[in-house]
């Protein structure tokens, strides 16, 4: 037998009110963006964040004038298929490096995260260092905080119109020399910036140009936190590496609460004793994402320790000790100790080690020569008069070294193999040949229908470049 539950309309309740079918609950799903009006601080870590984020820059921006040699230091050079770093050439067929260079990056990141949180955030991050450098153009153009909020809230002026032309206008300058430089890691830049200047750069470079300095523009000086809090998939992920003995920027709760006021009153004075933080405020103004560093450990917290700067700071001025606002660990904070050696830290520090360590032995010996046989398939062999058998093959030889070199060719794996053509190849340095050679032996040398052959090239040069290549000899499958 089925048991049903009665259903019964509840009265209205009279502190609420009676509310008829009519009423409706309006409730947008679209939170509106806050602007974010950053406010300049100094102090130790933007001392170091500004180091950080002037080297990169300086690195960025000046690697592609750098020449090794007669060409950029770095220069990927897509139409012939040649990526050049420093003194070395990669080819496509050392896209594993890729892989595993990328491989090493993750490693490296996870173990920063599991050790020091969103410190790569930070200092480091491309969108973090160009947010910053916007920033700092816009407190030197339209002045402090307080004086932009003002201007935002006040009807326009010539003051502010001039002051916001020359704001963008320095944005859109870096912007485009981003996009100029990004662009010249691909093409040579001294020549790709005459080229722009007498209007001949090709289409291509002048598409790319556009499309980094749009998106630098729109990124750094316009999007800025919205990158980090809801575009960037670290922002999300990073917290499933985070443990209690994670360094974090963390504020100390119980060392802070309860508040006191900046200006207490004179009867106030006497009032029950209060925790060090005088609710300033200081700590969300300085914040580049907008949050509230006391309400504790927020995906939205990029650790660039601009909070403890400016909790520092005040700190002094009220006669505390510093280190309201730090960085610490949550076991720290629940004054537990601190474990810094840790399972999943020594995890991605051993893989970390590991695949610097193969990587390392891989360029090491790797060996700057690829070598290709290709048989020949229109004819699978030919017989000569005198009773000896003859095979055609292609080689492809491509010097990856930054030298020239000459190398000979030797063929073994049967008796009586001899070459026919040319012994001793010279390849260019980078340059890839094609040769077609053949091979004979007599037909009674040949056990079976087809027998493995290897093919050995030396270099005259260097004797550490060598290769060898195993590829088949055919013949009859029966001896007359």
């Amino acid at each position: 037998m089925t048991q049903r539950i009665p259903l019964h309309d509840l009265p209205p309740d009279p502190a609420v009110g009676q509310h008829t079918p009519s009423d409706t609950v309006s409730q947008t799903m679209y939170a509106k963006r806050r602007h974010i009006y950053v406010r300049e601080i100094s102090g130790l870590f933007q001392r170091l964040r500004r180091s950080s984020n002037w080297m990169l820059m300086a690195l960025y921006f000046g690697l592609p004038w750098v020449n090794w040699g007669d060409r950029p230091i770095i220069w990927f050079d897509l139409p012939t298929r040649e990526f050049h770093l420093f003194a070395t050439t990669f080819y496509p067929q050392d896209f594993i490096l890729l892989a595993w260079l990328l491989i090493i990056c993750a490693l490296g990141l996870f173990l920063i995260t599991v050790f020091a949180g969103r410190v790569w955030c930070g200092y480091s991050c491309p969108q973090s260092v160009w947010t910053f450098l916007f920033i700092w153009f816009e407190h030197r153009l339209e002045g402090p905080r307080h004086r932009r909020i003002r201007r935002d809230q006040s009807p326009r002026s010539v003051d502010t119109l001039w002051r916001k032309t020359a704001k963008h206008g320095a944005w859109l300058t870096i912007a485009f020399a981003t996009g100029v430089t990004f662009v010249g890691y691909f093409t040579p830049i001294r020549q790709l910036v005459i080229d722009l200047a007498t209007l001949d750069a090709n289409l291509w470079a002048l598409f790319w140009i556009g499309f980094f300095t749009l998106f630098t523009y729109l990124n750094a000086g316009w999007l800025r936190e919205q990158v980090c809090l809801h575009m960037c998939p670290y922002a999300r992920f990073q917290s499933a590496m985070f443990d209690p003995n994670t360094l974090i920027v963390s504020y100390d709760t119980a060392r802070g609460e309860p508040r006191r006021d900046r200006h207490p009153k004179a009867s106030d004075r006497e009032a029950a004793p209060t925790g060090d933080c005088i609710d300033c405020e200081l700590c969300v103004q300085v914040c580049p994402t907008g949050i509230d560093i006391r309400n504790g450990l927020q995906y939205e917290c990029i650790g660039c320790a601009a909070c403890i700067d400016a909790c520092d700071s005040v700190m002094e001025r009220v006669g505390k000790p510093r280190g309201l606002v730090r960085y610490t660990t949550e076991r720290a904070l629940a004054g537990q100790p601190t474990r810094l050696l840790r399972p999943q830290l020594l995890g991605y520090a051993a893989a970390l080690m590991v695949m610097i360590g193969l990587l390392v032995t891989f360029i090491a010996n790797r060996i700057p020569l690829e070598f290709e046989v290709t048989r020949d398939r229109q004819q699978l062999y030919e017989q000569t008069e005198e009773g000896r058998i003859l095979n055609h093959y292609s080689l492809t030889l491509r010097n990856q070294d930054s030298d020239a070199h000459h190398y000979r060719l030797t063929a073994a794996g049967l008796p009586d193999l001899t070459l026919v053509g040319a012994d001793i190849l010279e390849v260019k340095a980078g340059d890839a040949r094609t040769w077609r050679i053949a091979l004979h032996t007599d037909a009674e040398a040949l056990p079976q229908p087809s027998h493995p052959i290897e093919l050995r090239l030396q270099s005259l040069d260097d004797t550490s470049i060598r290769r060898m290549r195993e590829t088949r000899f055919l013949g009859p499958t029966t001896r007359h």
